[in-house]
């Protein structure tokens, strides 16, 4: 197939760009720079100039494809709000001009808030109505009319670099000389490798089952005590449990996320999919974490 990819040039994209390329797909990947540019075309992709803004940059892309993967997300926690409707506009942008042509869409959703307090989440779970989180992503692409839209949900997709919420997490770490956790530290975040991740996309996009919601879960829940500490060894840092109501001024914009205790399974994505993710866990990815610009 002909994909094409927003976020193509990120920490996820460019491995679901290489994954799709070494199966034997082409590749519209976007990019918003001229560096953006050159590591996709570096790898065999075709460049599609653009960003989450241009709309009809976002249309041309999805005309021009037999398949699109929306990867792409502005991650500016300072104005989260907007990001989100931004991410709202392209969806249904992208909606626009794949309605009644039967070419999948997969766009991206998160697990945080999906289950009830210590429930697993589980694909067939439904975003509840009084979801505490403006991102819209997964009810915006499932309610497009005459869409094949599907959703992968992502945990802390990770690798020695990168942790997901992890990442801003160890910035809070450092600029705090500690490592906290809240409460007895027992919460759980999912998570998964990510060349996994990038497998799983492939897999999903080949698929293409109209209204699936699938899990790029590896690890069912790695509790934040465990997470802090090992960044506390790794960065040489103390560790210490903090209280619920101290979350908020230590961990910033953060806090709502370190308090959550968020496990999810992939029972069904695995059998679905035959998708079995092989990579290290977070632990082992932390104990790897690059400590050169601390």
């Amino acid at each position: 197939m002909r994909v094409f990819v927003t976020g193509a040039t990120g920490f996820i994209g460019l491995p679901v760009v290489k994954e799709l390329i070494a199966a034997g797909h082409e590749v519209l990947g976007m990019a918003r720079s001229d560096e953006g540019a050159k590591s996709l075309a570096a790898i065999g992709a075709e460049v599609h100039r653009g960003s989450l803004e241009d709309l009809d940059g976002l249309r041309k892309g999805a005309t021009a494809s037999e398949a699109v993967i929306h990867l792409a997300f502005i991650h500016d926690w300072s104005n989260f709000v907007e990001s989100c409707e931004v991410d709202r506009r392209a969806i249904e942008a992208l909606g626009s001009v794949l309605a009644g042509s039967d070419k999948p869409l997969i766009v991206t959703g998160g697990l945080a808030g999906l289950a009830g307090p210590g429930q697993v989440a589980i694909e067939d779970d439904v975003v509840p109505p009084d979801f505490p989180f403006p991102r819209v992503s997964e009810q915006t692409a499932l309610s497009l009319k005459g869409v094949r839209a599907s959703v992968v949900r992502l945990p802390q997709v990770h690798d020695p670099v990168k942790q997901g919420l992890t990442t801003p997490a160890i910035e809070v770490y450092r600029e705090k000389g500690v490592c906290a956790y809240v409460g007895d530290g027992l919460n759980r975040w999912p998570a998964a490798y990510v060349l996994d991740v990038a497998r799983l996309y492939r897999l999903a996009i080949e698929k293409a089952e109209p209204n699936a919601k699938y899990h790029a879960v590896a690890e069912e829940g790695v509790s934040m005590r465990d997470i802090a500490e090992a960044i506390g060894r790794r960065l040489k840092l103390p560790v210490k449990s903090i209280a619920p109501e101290e979350a908020q001024a230590f961990f910033g914009w953060l806090g709502m996320f370190a308090t959550y205790d968020m496990p999810a399974s992939s029972a069904q994505t695995r059998k679905q999919l035959g998708w079995e993710p092989t990579g290290p866990g977070l632990i082992a990815d932390l104990e790897q974490l690059r400590v050169s610009d601390s």
